[in-house]
């Protein structure tokens, strides 16, 4: 066992040894914003998909689908990134990525486009191989820097996804927006192929033993524990807004279409300078602190929405929701990959795994809420889920303040 640590400590400092450049790691956040963006073009054309298969019920599944693939793709695949090298594995799966965005773009049922949106979810996870690899190559001063300036293009690609799927959507159809996914995948694939410096794997680890060790992680750290649920209770929070936002757009109080519910992602944008600025801060006061933050800007987003039902409160719960989430986001993330430093793709793994099902739950919880109660229902949702995260927060840190710091 010692002898595996030194080894693993010995390529963990090669690895910073070959830290990135500036354009390398713009190049990573650009591929990592094209990555995720693939499980959030189905949810402002979701009318439009249940549309095409009217007599298909399953096609509300499909964001689900996405989710649960994601969370699959984030267990299975990411405690290979300690373990291969990760530059040929992130190459691979954008690869893989553009043949399953064909395979949606083509599929004749709902039954198939469900399935491929699975695999699509599960390919999308190469945007979590490529935060590790990026905090890996930082100096422990600059890494709350470094995961926000990547977590900054996964946010751009999140945001932006639904503003161009709705435009799309609406104007060319839901199969066109996929079949623009495929050149998308194949050019973050070549990016990654020119900017990626050579990887040696951190851990001697077979892939069984790293599986394995996901539990004892768990087990051993509280505060990967407490990052974890807190995170995927506020994830949960965020999709069930965007899950339901292009149906109730939709509805008779609004009469929209699907390019407006898209729109909404560039009012969300203002997030995307949270996530430099979330990791500066916890560099700087400590992540804990922009945790408890997100949490409440979690809570009072859903305050507006419930209350107050127009665009207007609408536009300003948008910012404050994805300004909330995206500082946790990066504060949690802060967190966990300062406990191992040999381990990061497996922390990521648990971390980002937990997160993606609260994400998958959210987004069924919110459809369930919806036929029972409409709009006043999902804001009492998010808002139960919010708190949720806030009093868990209050908990970790009454039972280890030594850990918690701040």
């Amino acid at each position: 066992m010692e002898k595996t640590e030194q080894m693993q400590g010995r390529a963990a400092s090669a690895t910073r040894n070959d830290a990135i450049g500036q354009a390398a790691l713009l190049a990573v956040a650009v591929a990592s914003g094209i990555a995720v963006a693939n499980i959030y073009y189905n949810q402002p054309m979701l009318g439009l998909i249940e549309a095409d298969f009217s007599q298909q019920p399953i096609t509300g599944m499909v964001p689900t689908a996405t989710q649960l693939g994601y969370a699959l793709g984030l267990f299975l695949l990411l405690p290979l990134g300690d373990l291969v090298n990760r530059r040929r594995m992130i190459i691979g799966q954008f690869l893989v990525l553009a043949a399953a965005l064909a395979l949606a773009a083509l599929a004749p049922t709902a039954w198939m486009l469900v399935a491929a949106s699975v695999i699509v979810g599960a390919c999308s996870t190469v945007a979590q191989q490529i935060v590790p690899f990026a905090a890996s190559l930082a100096a422990p001063e600059k890494r709350g820097a470094t995961i926000g300036t990547v977590m900054a293009g996964v946010l751009s690609g999140i945001l932006f996804s639904r503003t161009l799927s709705g435009f799309v959507g609406e104007h060319a159809g839901w199969r066109e927006m996929f079949w623009i996914g495929v050149p998308l995948a194949l050019l973050a694939a070549g990016l990654m192929y020119a900017m990626l410096p050579h990887h040696q794997p951190t851990s001697t680890l077979r892939y069984h033993q790293a599986l394995q060790s996901l539990s004892q992680l768990w087990k051993r750290h509280p505060a990967l524990r407490a990052a974890t649920i807190i995170q995927a209770l506020l994830f949960a929070s965020f999709t069930a807004f965007w899950t339901i936002l292009a149906l109730y757009l939709a509805g008779p109080k609004f009469q929209l279409g699907a390019d407006v519910a898209g729109l909404f992602g560039i009012v969300g944008a203002v997030g995307i300078f949270a996530a430099p600025l979330a990791g500066r801060v916890a560099d700087t006061r400590g992540p804990h602190f922009v945790v408890w933050m997100g949490a409440g800007l979690t809570i009072l987003a859903w305050l507006i929405f419930g209350v107050w039902a127009s665009i207007a409160p609408l536009v300003v719960g948008v910012i404050v929701l994805d300004f909330g989430i995206q500082s946790a986001l990066i504060s949690n993330q802060h967190i966990i990959y300062a406990l191992e430093a040999d381990a990061r793709s497996r922390l990521n793994t648990v971390f980002m795994t937990g997160m993606f099902l609260g994400g998958a739950a959210g987004s069924a919880m919110a459809t369930f809420a919806w036929g029972q109660g409409g709009w006043p229902f999902v804001s009492l949702l998010g808002a139960a889920l919010g708190i949720a995260a806030f009093a868990i927060k209050f908990v970790h840190h009454r039972r280890h303040p030594a850990v918690v710091g701040h």
